[in-house]
């Protein structure tokens, strides 16, 4: 029977959890993805997860930080003065708000989770919710080939 290998067309489903193992991507078995094996399409270490695998295997794989969301950095944690959100918006934790920054000198839209709203600052972490957390896959290889 075919192993997966690089540059191969392939059929597959998966469920990602964090550690607290909650699902925070799926895709069902009743309804899979197909994929080229090198382009990307999904996180580098989860393809790389499906390479020797045949038709019908299933594979448990934890992708560390660095290979899914990034390592969570404190320095991506800002107080912005609660006055910069007057009359736009009224912050709670746990939003989750799109906000201009600047980077290499232009302004750009970034998503930034709001950790706690004060009277007169607001917290926000602009890392990736997921980043410094090992991401369990669950992934099934459903076919290999168009």
């Amino acid at each position: 029977m075919p192993t997966v290998q690089l540059f191969d067309t392939v059929s597959v489903s998966y469920v990602a959890k964090s550690p607290s193992g909650e699902v925070v991507e799926s895709v069902p078995e009743e309804k899979p993805i197909t994929l080229s094996i090198g382009q990307g399409r999904i996180l580098k270490a989860v393809e790389a997860s499906l390479m020797g695998m045949q038709p019908g295997d299933t594979k448990t794989v934890n992708i560390q930080p660095e290979d899914a969301y990034g390592p969570y950095h404190k320095a991506l944690v800002h107080e912005i003065p609660r006055a910069s959100f007057e009359g736009r918006i009224d912050p709670k934790p746990g939003m989750i708000l799109s906000l201009s920054v600047e980077r290499d000198g232009q302004q750009q839209q970034v998503p930034a989770t709001v950790l706690a709203a004060g009277n007169n600052t607001v917290t926000i972490d602009y890392n990736h919710p997921l980043a410094g957390m090992v991401i369990s896959y669950t992934v099934k290889l459903h076919a290999i080939g168009n």
